[in-house]
Parts: structure tokens; sequence; C-alpha cells
């Protein structure tokens, strides 16, 4: 498969690209900024040395190539995605609060993204989505919790929210797209086990620790290749 990864450069979408490329897809890893991510190809094809590798160009066959790109912009999206058997989103305004403190938020951000993801018609698209954006079991939104999320961050919550609720008023019936949402309970530095679980969505109250993203990226690649799933569901251990 040929597979478009927006938001190649964060956390949720290196590990993704990681996955892909190990399961022999070819990977069409977008970024914002193709000099800060410079050494993208290389860092997700050090594990794969006999598979090509290229910056900036067209990769064909195995492999991955580092494209510049907005989700935000249709026309982006739509070329980038063309030729594409599958579209993953996994994208973020900025790195962390600090730059979202810095570069401001666009409260429409996610409500464009997934304007722009649609539009290009993609065979799958699946999107991973913030654990604030998950129901409590009293009903309650995650983020209009003050104790479980930052105040702070609930405008950036809210542009999530936002954008799936897009998502579901804009797909067309039977497209088949998924937003799977990690819990709260991430690790940036777990190993990849290979198994996950995922439930409906609220806030899951059997986890048995901490998900990796390299399993949340075993998670998306699994409803790729095997789609079971379609709305949006929480995904964890």
């Amino acid at each position: 498969m040929r597979i478009a990864v927006f938001g190649a450069g964060g956390r949720a979408g290196k590990r993704v690209s990681l996955e892909a490329v190990r399961r022999g897809h070819e990977v069409v890893a977008v970024v914002r900024d193709v000099v800060a991510h410079g050494g993208l190809a290389s860092d997700i094809m050090a594990a794969h040395g006999d598979l090509p590798v290229e910056e900036h160009g067209d990769g064909t066959g195995g492999g991955v190539s580092v494209k510049r790109g907005d989700v935000t912009d249709p026309v982006s999206v739509l070329r980038l995605a063309d030729g594409c058997d599958a579209v993953v989103s996994a994208v973020t305004p900025a790195s962390g609060p600090e730059e979202l403190a810095r570069r401001g938020l666009d409260e429409l951000y996610f409500v464009k993204a997934a304007d722009a993801l649609l539009a290009a018609q993609p065979r799958r698209l699946v999107v991973v989505g913030l654990f604030a954006t998950l129901y409590d079991d009293g009903g309650r939104l995650v983020m209009d919790d003050p104790a479980a999320f930052p105040a702070q961050l609930r405008a950036f919550a809210q542009a999530h929210l936002a954008g799936l609720e897009r998502l579901r008023e804009r797909a067309r019936a039977g497209r088949r797209w998924l937003v799977l949402t990690p819990t709260a309970r991430l690790d940036p530095a777990g190993e990849r086990t290979g198994t996950y679980r995922l439930g409906g969505e609220q806030v899951p109250e059997d986890e048995s620790g901490s998900l990796s993203y390299a399993d949340l990226a075993v998670a998306v690649l699994d409803e790729i290749e095997r789609p079971t799933r379609s709305g949006r569901v929480v995904v964890y251990r």
C-alpha cells in the first residue's frame, strides 16, 4: 500500500510511518517544514536499511519520501493523497503548549483539516484523536473536568472536538473513516508489544497500563490493512 501520513514529524505520526515501513508499505511522510525535519526519512528507515530513502523526491516502491504539505489546504492534501490507498492524520498545530501559546491557536484548524481530508476522498482515512474529547463514566467530556485536563488547554481540546464533529457531519455514508483516540496513559518511550484494545467513546475503566506510541501505530496500521471500525473509538492497553 501507499500511505500518506500527515504530521509525520510528530510522535504519533513518526511511529505510524515506522510501523507502515515495517510492514512493507510505501510512506509519504508529510510535514509542514522539510528543512526542520531534514533527517526524518533516515530516522524512519534506520531499521530498514535495504529500502530506499528519499527526503524530498518521489519515492516509489517500499520506503519513505518526505513531502512538504499543509493538512488544512485542500489543494495540498489532494496532491499528496493522490495515488494513496490510505491517509493518516496525526497533526497538531504546535509541538506543545509553549509553542501553541507563542503561535496562537486557530480554533478552526481541525475543522479545516477535516474538510481538506474528506475532500481528497481517500479510500481509508484514520485520524489520531485527543483523549480530552472522550467521555468520562458520568457522560461528561474529559475536557470539561479541570482535574483531568488543564483548563488552559481547553480551547485546544475544543478545536479537536470541532474537527471530530466536522468529520461526522461531512463524511459520506459508508465511507471508511476512523478516529482512533488514545487515553491520557500514552507512553512515548514504551516498547512495541503489538497488543491493544478498542472501546467506544468513553474512557475505559479497565486499562492495564500505558499504551505506547508504537502500539498506537500498530492499531492504526491494523485498521488500514483490515478495517474493523468506523467513526470514533478509544484505543488503550
